[in-house]
């Protein structure tokens, strides 16, 4: 299978923090615009909502909404463009997207305080201070 890769064009340097806030927005319609054919590409139906892949690229925008400087917001702007040319050409398999975009940083864990319940009490404080 050969892939063909598509020459992302650098847009030219923000000159104003409105004009990088601007792009922002339209790199997020872009990316909200994708997600139904993200879903489809990677077969996502059966583990996630589109609406739950809409709110991880909002936090994703949100995470660096106190930088200012424009230049930092178009590198930024083009790495997350670059991210979204990868998932859409399908250079990502489906585990990747789902343990970078639906299971997150957090993991499967639901419940940290039950995996201790049937150890010692030696156990207990043992893994206590020698977790870090």
């Amino acid at each position: 299978m050969s892939f063909i890769q598509r020459a992302v064009k650098v847009p030219p340097n923000s000159v104003s923090l409105e004009e990088a806030r601007h792009r922002v927005f339209d790199f997020f319609r872009a990316a909200c615009r994708s997600i139904p054919t993200i879903m489809e590409i990677y077969n996502l139906d059966d583990v996630v909502a589109p609406s739950h892949l809409r709110s991880v690229v909002a936090s994703e925008i949100r995470k660096n909404s106190s930088v200012t400087n424009p230049k930092v917001i178009d590198m930024l702007l083009f790495k997350a463009m670059e991210e979204l040319n990868n998932i859409t050409e399908h250079a990502k398999q489906r585990h990747h997207i789902i343990g970078q975009y639906v299971v997150g940083h957090q993991g499967l864990v639901q419940d940290l305080g039950t995996k201790d319940q049937g150890a010692s009490g030696f156990l207990k404080d043992f893994y206590k201070s020698n977790y870090f």
